[in-house]
């Protein structure tokens, strides 16, 4: 015989628990939105040497989006292992095209590079992380985010199960990189990251993350290889990868105003296209993919705050004073009034 009572209380917890989950998801995302006030991003080519031309092409196209949406180079940390565009092999001088028809020059005009050359090790690139730099450290090659921070982590170069090469002379394992991260939550350096490796077995490198907060995509899985996309026959290398071509096509279509989410960019390179499994991780992130704009990590903040308090008479005032000054006069030298402080307006 059905009990009428029992399935009225199944039915109650079922809904308790949807409504309870709901609620959740829209604290989370809300405390997400008040908390996020700036952007930053770290982009790292850990490579060296001609052939791996194309990581400074993926490193450089990454750079040239996120400052083209709108974050300003004292937010961008970028490591480059070796200087492609003085390479000797370069045909074409001071630049580098991640494309056989030679569209568009990522190097550009206004590139900053951060960290160059040999300064690109793990142990700098740790120490950056964490705020453990030496005394005198420019201000340019120091990540100053703070709790309100989203950051942008994107590596490119050679790596295998478990780690990262770095100049083909030292690694980063995928522990190392977890604690660090550790580190960076512990000492409330960031609101979010979306960490993002073009790698071959990208994944294994954020298997052991367990910080909070944290959003993982690689080119790749375990055991299985990222490729190269084309070659330019003018310099005989491969000049980009694919997984890195096919989120550049995408960031290529957006501008910073909009609506695009993290989902559809985690969709980015199907297995047909990259030829790889690209991989996601999202256990440790809050919000729901669907509901993150893309510009939450890879354009700009910008916070406006409406003041509805100013006299306008004392303003207009002000303004007249300022335009009773005789236009010509004798005098080498006049009296010129300071600028409006807005401040005395404001009650």
């Amino acid at each position: 015989m059905v009990d009428l009572k029992q399935i009225r209380t199944a039915f109650l917890i079922i809904y308790i628990y949807l409504y309870a989950s709901s609620v959740q998801g829209q604290i989370e995302s809300e405390w997400s939105r008040k908390s996020h006030t700036n952007n930053w991003a770290v982009l790292v080519d850990t490579s060296r040497f001609w052939f791996n031309y194309r990581h400074v092409a993926n490193v450089l196209s990454i750079y040239r989006s996120v400052k083209r949406l709108g974050i300003p180079d004292s937010q961008i940390i970028l490591m480059i292992a070796d200087d492609m565009p003085c390479n000797p092999r370069n045909p074409r001088p001071a630049t580098v095209f991640n494309n056989a028809n030679q569209h568009i020059n990522v190097y550009g005009d206004d590139v900053e590079v951060d960290y160059r050359g040999y300064e690109v090790t793990v142990e700098n690139f740790v120490r950056l992380l964490t705020g453990r730099l030496p005394p005198g450290t420019p201000r340019s090659k120091q990540l100053l985010t703070d709790e309100g921070s989203n950051i942008l982590i994107y590596l490119t170069g050679h790596g295998g199960d478990g780690f990262l090469k770095f100049q083909d002379s030292e690694e980063i394992t995928s522990q190392e990189m977890a604690d660090a991260l550790e580190q960076m939550w512990q000492k409330q350096r960031y609101n979010e990251i979306f960490f993002m490796l073009d790698t071959c077995q990208a994944a294994s490198m954020y298997e052991r993350f367990y910080s909070p907060n944290i959003l993982a995509v690689g080119s790749s899985l375990v055991g299985e290889d990222s490729l190269s996309h084309h070659v330019d026959p003018a310099i005989g290398v491969y000049i980009i990868d694919r997984y890195t071509y096919y989120a550049l096509a995408f960031l290529e279509n957006i501008d910073a105003d909009s609506k695009r989410s993290m989902a559809e960019f985690l969709k980015v390179c199907t297995k047909k296209e990259c030829m790889s499994t690209v991989g996601v991780r999202r256990d440790l992130f809050k919000r729901n993919p669907k509901d993150v704009p893309i510009t939450d990590f890879f354009g700009s903040v910008r916070p406006v705050e409406v003041i509805d308090m100013i006299q306008v008479e004392l303003v207009q005032k002000h303004m007249k004073n300022l335009t009773s000054i005789p236009k010509k006069s004798n005098k080498k030298y006049r009296y010129i009034p300071p600028l409006i402080s807005f401040e005395q307006f404001i009650k």
